[in-house]
């Protein structure tokens, strides 16, 4: 299973030191992903706190918004048409912003009021005044804490698929490819150390053939010298060349 479980590579000091790099890399690349996990979960946390926090708040803020309206139009009649005459444009836009968590690019909507409708402010003067500005008010706040929901709920879909997204790479990392390379890592060393002991089995028998040879080379030297050694003694019993001795 091991051996199936690795990266197909020639087993070299090369690619050794290749292979531990890529293990080195591998490591720290975990740790700053769980490092990044971490840091999206806690900020995920908190938004999902401030979603439901908002959702409560947003139910009370509408349902005062809606008594409020009620009020005033028990109070001024139906006003919406005065409404619509004195509104030319919006006074309240949306911003888009970016925030940033972790290298994580959210989205983050910001409400701006682009000044005060004095036409607005004169609507309800006959009768109804109080309760038609309280109204606008009550709605004001109510499209405040829309515009924040509306903040909160793209940050939380944006780092739900963030944080699904890290996972995967921390656990792709820690189930495969720090395996893959550890086993890499395991072939090759295995590899070397079995051709590091041929080549000692080698040297060996290489070395073992040389000595064998040198004595055998060493007991014919030591022969001829002592058949040259015998060649060379005289021959006593031959006396035919001995010189005449005179008295």
């Amino acid at each position: 299973m091991a051996s199936q479980n690795r990266y197909a590579v020639a087993p070299t000091v090369t690619m050794l030191a290749v292979m531990r790099t890529r293990l080195t890399g591998a490591i720290k690349g975990h740790a700053l992903l769980k490092k990044k996990a971490d840091a999206l979960t806690m900020r995920f946390r908190q938004i999902l706190k401030k979603i439901v926090d908002t959702k409560t708040s947003m139910g009370e803020v509408l349902r005062s918004a809606a008594f409020a309206q009620t009020e005033a139009r028990y109070s001024a009649g139906e006003f919406k048409y005065t409404v619509f005459d004195n509104v030319d444009k919006a006074s309240v836009r949306v911003k888009a912003t970016m925030d940033n968590v972790a290298g994580v690019k959210i989205p983050k909507f910001e409400q701006i009021v682009e000044g005060a409708d004095t036409r607005m402010a004169l609507t309800g003067l006959s009768k109804g005044g109080k309760s038609i500005q309280l109204a606008r008010k009550m709605y004001a706040d109510a499209i405040q804490l829309l515009v924040d929901l509306a903040s909160l709920q793209t940050a939380f879909l944006t780092l739900d698929e963030a944080i699904k997204t890290t996972n995967r790479r921390v656990n792709a990392l820690d189930s495969v490819v720090r395996p893959k390379l550890e086993n890499t890592i395991a072939y090759i060393q295995g590899e070397l150390d079995e051709l590091e002991r041929e080549e000692f089995f080698r040297l060996k028998k290489v070395q073992k053939s040389k000595h064998a040879k040198q004595k055998i080379a060493d007991a014919l030297r030591t022969e001829k010298e002592a058949a040259a050694d015998q060649n060379e003694q005289p021959n006593l019993a031959n006396g035919d060349n001995d010189a005449d001795i005179v008295f």
